[in-house]
Formats: C-alpha cells, sequence, structure tokens
C-alpha cells in the first residue's frame, strides 16, 4: 500500500510539472547540450543541473551600483522580451549576467517573457518572428507593448548601462 502510494504521488507529481512546462527540451547536435525551446524563465534555467553557467555567470558578475540605483528607478516603467539559445556561448555569458542585474534593480520576475531557441534561432510557436530575432541572445525592451529598443548579441559598456542607456533615448 504505501509503494502504491508513494507511485501515485509521483506520477501525480511529474504529470503536474509537464503541464506547466511551456518549452521542449532537446539533445542539440552540435555539443550535445540541451536544449530548451519554447517559453521559459530564470528558474527554469537556474533549476537545470547541467546549465552550470547560471550560477557561475551569476556569481562572477559585479554590476555597478551607481548604474542599478538609476535603473531600479526607471526599468520598473518597462517591460522585457528575452531570447536565448542554451547552446550558446553569448547567451551563457550575457543571461546570467542579465538575471544578476535584474534581481539587483529588483525589476519583477513578472515582466520579463523569455524564449528559448535551437540552432536555426526559432521557437515552438514563432515568437522569434514576431521580434524579428535573427541572433542570440537578444534583450528587448518594451513599454506599453511597443518596443523602445534592443541589446542583441553583445553589450556596448555592460548589460546594466547599456538597459539604462536604451531607457534614457525613451523620452
Amino acid at each position: 500500500m504505501r509503494f502504491l502510494l508513494a507511485a501515485l504521488l509521483f506520477v501525480c507529481t511529474f504529470h503536474t510539472h509537464a503541464q506547466n512546462m511551456s518549452y521542449t527540451i532537446s539533445k542539440d547536435s552540435v555539443s550535445g547540450e540541451k536544449v530548451f525551446n519554447g517559453l521559459v524563465t530564470l528558474k527554469d534555467l537556474n533549476s537545470e543541473p547541467t546549465f552550470t553557467w547560471m550560477a557561475t555567470g551569476y556569481n562572477a558578475y559585479q554590476p555597478n551600483q551607481n548604474t542599478i540605483g538609476s535603473l531600479s528607478l526607471k526599468l520598473n516603467h518597462y517591460s522585457l522580451v528575452v531570447f536565448l539559445g542554451t547552446w550558446c556561448d553569448d547567451s551563457h555569458d550575457l543571461i546570467p549576467r542579465l538575471a544578476k542585474v535584474l534581481e539587483q534593480a529588483n525589476f519583477p520576475s513578472t515582466a520579463i517573457t523569455m524564449y528559448g531557441v535551437d540552432r536555426a534561432k526559432t521557437t515552438t510557436n514563432g515568437e522569434e518572428k514576431k521580434f524579428g530575432v535573427k541572433f542570440v541572445p537578444v534583450f528587448i525592451v518594451m513599454k506599453d507593448g511597443h518596443e523602445v529598443g534592443r541589446i542583441t548579441e553583445s553589450v556596448s559598456k555592460s548589460i546594466e548601462d547599456d538597459l539604462l542607456g536604451i531607457i534614457e533615448k525613451d523620452k
């Protein structure tokens, strides 16, 4: 009886998790890494044990605190749409940094929409077409449903400085 109850609990937990997952997982043909394709969250990325690049990059990054202070006052009027490749070195570098910047700026996770893409830069539902995504990662800054700027593949100075620059140009 105890075994049956444990098995039932496991199946229900797995089924619930599978229903909440809004991305697919496959294996990259080049690197062999896991590819998350579709709507993902930072929590999803942090929860994947093979994505050690998340914790390593997050812990190593030290954002400029003056810029973080300015961002925390202004960024809450915006939302972000992010496209990344879990197989992509540039995403491995910038996504953990973005996570730290957003956390330190007290940016709500509910204001971030994030999509994982495959090597062809496509998502399971074609969201990349709506935003014209050709390269990853890309951080698209949105206000009232309209794009006000984006950071694509690399930063000019830093994530926090580039985000602040986009916001300051939006007057």
